[in-house]
């Protein structure tokens, strides 16, 4: 490599930028930790941006007795609604009932367990339903008459990942987006990290601490960085989702318990559509490179179909997308692999800590969990503190979470579209779902749509180009797009192509630290 342009010291190097090394950033950042995150992509930009997007508790994993680990996403479950009430929300889920499936006693019990294993403040309990009364049995096949219903909780997940970051930026950690950790060498007194920054050019980083949390890509960088027997091993599991226009009108979401003993959820998606997933199946292939199979969009649409009365083919499918999520080889089927996180710390010289699996849910969790240990080690005695603290954006009724963000969230948004009555309401709307109280940064002092700037795409206007610019470390349309918004599945097909050009044409000045 050639001599780096830019060399930073620092306490910790993260490799990786999915939720557990935006959210171990974060969390350590504020222990007054210097901190930098390398992510050779966009944030978010694989598996993390790639789930079923749900904040839950794992209904399904009481089914193999992963009591703890259920208990821990459900207290997590409202912790993260209370910090982030603007890309988070309760939804209630609808379990259909019919023949050939556990008894109904048993699944009634299992609801109840889930209910009861902790505390719940924001959601209410669970429920059996007629389906031949309740809305949700409309779109149903009439062989359907009985079911359930429950509650868990939504998540935008790629900008989950952001806001971690930005949080983690804003209290003094560098980030650094498209940028490859091109080798890790250890030294007497700490690592010594190559770095290749596009556009940029090599950075040299000096660290005390690296934290491996590369996910698919966390065994093969611990084993290339430190070849040895043992290591921990990783189970990639591909899921892929389908999304159709919207095949029912009311709110809930729906959970089916197919005979292979798969879940797959249909749930409202981005108001004018409907999101099927997931599948669970062993990937070996390249983790750059994962994309839906014909089979699996041919599975995910017949298994809806069994349901819905509406049929669902394969040409009804408008997006599809796919991710492998990294779990810790336990020797189960692919549909039972824990989803449970292992840290491993190697302390042969300066060390590395190492993350295996984990899930959305328990992403604060594991982060916590990570800084402790690497706090001990560094001699910092700053203690946890991400419990008690909103996200960016979060803290709608005040700094603290507060079940009042939740449940008063439409409130909040009303008295918004009336401070920018001059903006069409479902645009300020997304603006508040998506920004929070950053919609203020956003806005600003403006008071037209003329000083919004130019209108690159319908609803897409220059002055959020520049914030997620400026702010977000967006780079590309694909990450405008795709991962801070969804407006790739409302605008047309060329808007990408379009965008791409408008950004080329009106170069960004990045701080070094974006």
């Amino acid at each position: 490599m050639a001599e780096p342009q830019h060399t930073l010291d620092c306490d910790i190097l993260i490799v990786g930028g999915g939720i557990n090394g935006a959210g171990i950033a974060r969390d350590a950042a504020g222990r007054g930790l210097s901190v930098v995150l390398c992510e050779k992509d966009d944030l978010a930009s694989h598996t993390s941006s790639a789930s079923t997007k749900l904040i839950h508790g794992g209904l399904r994993y009481l089914e193999y007795y992963e009591f703890n680990l259920v208990r821990k996403a459900l207290i997590e479950r409202e912790v993260l609604l209370r910090a982030a009430p603007h890309i988070m929300w309760p939804l209630r889920f609808v379990m259909p009932h019919a023949p050939g499936q556990r008894p109904a006693l048993m699944i009634r019990a299992g609801l109840m367990l889930y209910d009861l294993l902790a505390k719940r403040e924001l959601l209410p309990a669970s429920a059996g339903i007629n389906l031949r009364t309740h809305a949700a049995g409309k779109p149903l096949k009439p062989a359907f008459q009985r079911g359930f219903i429950y509650s868990d909780g939504w998540v935008d997940d790629a900008r989950l990942v952001v806001l971690n970051a930005i949080d983690a930026c804003e209290k003094g950690a560098t980030i650094l987006t498209q940028t490859e950790c091109k080798g890790l060498a250890r030294k007497a007194d700490g690592w010594e990290a190559d770095l290749h920054k596009s556009g940029c050019g090599d950075v040299r980083v000096n660290a005390r601490y690296v934290v491996n949390a590369a996910g698919p890509w966390t065994a093969s960088l611990l084993h290339a960085t430190l070849p040895k027997e043992g290591g921990g091993n990783l189970r990639l599991i591909k899921g892929s989702h389908i999304i159709v226009k919207r095949i029912f009108e009311h709110d809930n979401a729906y959970i089916f318990q197919h005979p292979d003993g798969r879940i797959v959820f249909a749930i409202p998606y981005e108001r004018d559509f409907t999101l099927i997933g997931t599948t669970d199946l062993d990937y070996r292939g390249d983790a750059n490179q994962v994309a839906i199979s014909e089979d699996e969009i041919s599975y995910l649409c017949e298994l809806a179909s069994q349901y819905f009365v509406q049929p669902i083919v394969p040409a009804d499918v408008v997006w599809t997308y796919s991710g492998v999520r990294p779990l810790v080889e336990d020797g189960a089927d692919a549909k039972a692999v824990t989803r449970d996180y292992r840290l491993e710390v190697d302390n042969d010289g300066p060390p590395m800590l190492s993350v295996f699996g984990g899930k959305i849910t328990t992403f604060r969790k594991l982060a916590e969990e990570a800084v402790d240990l690497i706090a001990k080690s560094l001699g910092n005695r700053h203690g946890a503190w991400t419990h008690n603290a909103c996200l960016p954006g979060g803290d709608l009724y005040g700094a603290e979470p507060q079940n009042r963000s939740v449940l008063e969230f439409d409130t909040w948004l009303r008295n918004v579209q009336g401070r920018y009555g001059w903006l069409p309401p479902l645009l300020v709307a997304r603006y508040a779902r998506a920004y929070g109280t950053r919609i203020h940064t956003l806005l600003g002092q403006k008071e037209s749509v003329a000083a919004m700037g130019e209108e690159i795409a319908p609803g897409l206007y220059e002055a959020e180009v520049e914030y997620l610019r400026r702010y977000e470390w967006a780079r590309s349309a694909q990450d405008i797009l795709w991962r801070r918004s969804k407006l790739g599945l409302h605008l047309p097909p060329d808007t990408g192509g379009k965008l791409q050009a408008w950004l080329a044409a009106h170069p960004f000045q990045y701080k070094q630290a974006a």
